[in-house]
């Protein structure tokens, strides 16, 4: 039946958009909603379709673009796309890829227990898959635990949501000093060439091939340890840890000692701080796949047993989290407003989002799917299983976007007595003190941003310093 409805993010089963029917809603992100979707014909079955949720989306032409260069079993097949166009509306752009039924890496993880073994095979793979993505003159761009999915069937691990992916050709859809991302898979090259001089880069920060394989890296370092590495902020409160001499303090069989001396060298050759020293993906995979064949017999002992406080990719569902404040940062007011959420690595992330918030000693409490992976849901849709969040869908035209609160968030600094905030990059509103973003309204909600009288703003936060075991000399910091 073709759907009377005018808005992609509410449409009924049995709706029919080009030769597919519609079956259910499985996952929605800030520009798309995903629906599992049959074939009108007899191949190929069930699908995933994506759905834009604002006309005239070139996200969604870039993104079939990439994959319809991308012939790799580990990514999605792309099977068909094109405009979609609701009677007497403006059309919508859509995709068809191959329907992956599993669950994401780190929850795998969880449910299996796998050995080091068993992780060095899921990586080899995901680094074929990058080695493909490179080779067809794409990058991924937001490589993370969430944007994998293992099938359920096989345990066969599939890269997906190349809604943040670029690839040569195709033209810059917004200028930010960083592109689509999430921050704590961010590389330190990325890091330094933002924050390099005190005024805004001429051009934007290009991500590379080495940027999704040091993203790779974290989802490793994640998946086998349970937490994320330090942050590779130059100037964040962890920096000194990425000091030569300090890297054996957090290696991944530092942090677990059931990992496999080969995966973590591995996992530490990916992190490495110089982009020419982790290797190309093509490398990496035959180095993952080399040492999975050559690994001894305790390689085959299970990474986590059940009995830790925390196992690998185990959030529980409400997650509290440290924000951090980065100490400099406000001398370059200009960052300050384009990028102060993904400074804050973790913390602002989740905390900027419209979901409760409520403050305990040094941590907060953040909840939702955001919540699950580094904080920030990018231009992709995540899951394409993930649960529909219970919000409104969006009217057509209209921008996604939170509106400013009446008043602070509890640990939100606030304005001195004379009502100033300190810093020229700070604003006083509503009792608290906000750092305004250099965005278009309509991405507000995609930085994590507030509405407040047609800008977009972030809460700057007043945190004490958390204490350290290790030493926090600066000659240290990278």
């Amino acid at each position: 039946m073709e759907s009377e409805y005018l808005n992609p993010a509410s449409l009924p089963p049995g709706t029919s958009i080009g030769r597919w029917r519609l079956l259910e809603q499985r996952g929605r992100g800030a520009y798309g909603v995903v629906y599992r979707a049959e074939s009108l014909e007899e191949t190929p079955g069930v699908v995933a379709l994506k759905l834009a949720l604002y006309p005239g989306d070139a996200r969604f032409v870039r993104e079939a673009e990439l994959l319809s260069r991308i012939h790799h079993p580990a990514v999605p097949r792309l099977f068909d796309h094109g405009q979609w166009q609701p009677r007497d509306g403006a059309p919508y752009a859509w995709l068809v890829m191959e329907w992956v039924e599993g669950v994401p890496l780190y929850d795998w993880a969880v449910a299996q227990r796998p050995s080091s073994r068993q992780v060095l095979h899921v990586l080899a793979r995901l680094a074929r898959a990058l080695e493909a993505t490179h080779a067809a003159g794409g990058v991924h761009r937001d490589v993370k635990g969430e944007n994998v999915r293992v099938r359920r069937a096989d345990g066969q691990p599939f890269l997906v949501d190349f809604g943040s992916g670029h690839h040569l050709g195709a033209s810059t859809l917004t200028w930010q000093p960083f592109p689509p991302g999430t921050p704590v898979y961010r590389a330190p090259e990325a890091w330094r060439f933002v924050l390099r001089s005190a005024k805004p880069p001429s051009v934007a920060y290009a991500p590379g091939p080495a940027d999704d394989v040091f993203a790779l890296g974290v989802t490793a370092y994640r998946l086998v340890t349970g937490k994320y590495p330090p942050s590779a902020h130059p100037r964040g409160d962890d920096a000194w840890l990425w000091h030569p001499k300090k890297l054996a303090l957090w290696t991944a069989s530092t942090i677990n000692a059931r990992c496999a001396p080969e995966l973590s060298a591995l996992v530490s050759r990916m992190l490495s701080l110089r982009p020419e020293a982790r290797g190309r993906a093509w490398e990496i995979s035959e180095a993952l796949e080399r040492a999975a064949r050559q690994a001894g017999p305790e390689a085959d002992a299970p990474l986590f047993t059940g009995d830790e406080a925390r196992p690998a990719g185990l959030f529980p569902p409400v997650q509290r989290v440290t924000v951090r404040r980065p100490p400099r940062v406000a001398r370059r007011p200009w960052f300050v407003a384009a990028s102060l959420g993904a400074s804050l690595a973790l913390g602002a992330g989740v905390l900027l989002s419209t979901r409760s918030v409520e403050p305990s000693e040094k941590t907060y409490v953040a909840e939702g799917e955001e919540a699950k992976d580094g904080g920030t849901v990018a231009v992709g849709d995540a899951a394409l299983t993930a649960p529909v969040a219970p919000e409104r869908a969006p009217s057509m035209g209209t921008s996604i976007r939170a509106e400013l609160p009446p008043k602070p968030f509890p640990a939100q600094r606030r304005p001195d007595g004379a009502g100033r905030c300190p810093g020229k990059e700070m604003v006083a509103i509503n009792g608290g003190c906000w750092a305004k973003l250099l965005v278009e309204l309509k991405d507000c909600e995609a930085t994590d941003g507030f509405a407040y009288k047609g800008e977009c703003y972030v809460p700057v936060w007043a945190l004490r310093r958390p204490s350290t075991s290790g030493p926090t000399n600066r000659d240290d910091a990278p």
